[in-house]
């Protein structure tokens, strides 16, 4: 994201919901460094930490959401094996994406993680149009009055504060599509979305012995 994010932004985003139609589509001895703004699940003391980038309008991100991830959360990070990260990128249409994030992050991120799958799940009724409405569900559905969601896509400190974690996305860890996946710090093939046998396969690299006896 190149523009910087401004009042027109904004009330941009509040617009675009009710016009835009879209098709379906480790603690301190951790080798990754934290960023501004991660959203985390599990344990921070695991030996693996995973990092997603994902963006709320992206197609493969939903699947992800929908047929691995579930899978992987009760495998992983319930068992207190995997210290899961998310991070926000921003995919077209953009303003959709940022009213997502700015939902999941109002009220201080405390209903987060429910609500970005929600919005995940919500992508295939977004052809119709009057995304706002279901947006604004999602938000009631997790305690948000109408004036608590309003507000919240209108808040320019959490509009600069996502452009600054999508700078970082871009700049320090040269990411520039989603989903994609960090474990211990490696990136995975982001030719296709990675099923659980992937990520099994990424993690126990990640979990055997280097060379010299280290980890």
């Amino acid at each position: 994201m190149s523009a910087t994010l401004t009042r027109r932004r904004s009330v941009a985003v509040l617009a675009s919901l009710a016009t835009t139609a879209v098709a379906p589509a480790w603690a301190a001895q951790q080798s990754w460094p934290a960023a501004p703004g991660d959203m985390n699940l599990g344990n921070s003391r695991a030996r693996v930490h995973v990092v997603e980038y994902m963006s709320l309008t992206c197609g493969h991100c939903a699947q992800f959401n929908a047929e691995v991830f579930p899978a992987f959360k009760a495998k992983y990070i319930d068992t207190g094996q995997v210290f899961y990260t998310a991070r926000e990128l921003l995919t077209a249409p953009q303003q959709l994406a940022v009213a997502g994030v700015l939902m999941a992050r109002c009220n201080g991120g405390t209903r987060y993680f429910p609500i970005i799958d929600q919005v995940l799940r919500s992508q295939s009724r977004w052809q119709g149009g009057n995304i706002k409405a279901i947006f604004l569900d999602i938000a009631k559905a997790n305690g948000l009055s109408e004036s608590q969601f309003e507000a919240c896509l209108v808040d320019e400190t959490a509009l600069r504060a996502l452009e600054g974690r999508v700078r970082y996305a871009t700049g320090t860890d040269k990411v520039n599509s989603t989903p994609t996946f960090f474990v211990n710090g490696v990136k995975l093939a982001s030719d296709r979305v990675p099923d659980l046998a992937d990520l099994d396969a990424a993690i126990a690299r990640a979990l055997k012995p280097k060379p010299g006896g280290g980890r």
